[in-house]
């Protein structure tokens, strides 16, 4: 689990191993993660497009950047959270992912809200 707030915003994430989609002998590991982005501000914000930076456990990096995420661009009131699951396919058992969403408030002002390095594991990978 992960995570960091930026300018009021909490991203938090939890990430887990898919077995039944993984195929270790063809070097294929398969995880999905749970993200949840609460708004802690004052102000709503919008989640204009985001940036990963995904490492494998041979330390080859994957940038990844889109609109949105999932196919939308949500609004987020204060005091609520956008919630969605997402996967990540790795050549190695072990991995990491961290990044950021860009965000844009309603009166035009933008920021970066981190997202916290997490590891990908797969089950028995690490002592």
């Amino acid at each position: 689990m992960s995570e960091a707030v930026t300018e009021g915003i909490r991203v938090a994430v939890r990430s887990e191993y898919i077995a039944e989609r993984s195929y270790p002998a063809l070097n294929r590991h398969f995880f999905v993660y749970h993200i949840t982005i609460e708004n802690r501000s004052p102000r709503t914000v919008q989640l204009i497009s985001r940036h990963w930076t995904i490492a494998n456990g041979h330390g080859q990096i994957e940038e990844v950047r889109g609109a949105g995420v999932v196919g939308v661009q949500p609004f987020i009131r204060p005091g609520e959270a956008f919630q969605y699951t997402s996967a990540c396919p790795l050549d190695t058992p072990v991995g990491s992912m961290e990044g950021s969403y860009q965000m844009v408030r309603e009166d035009g002002t933008e920021f970066d809200a981190q997202i916290e390095s997490f590891t990908l594991v797969a089950p028995h990978s690490l002592n």
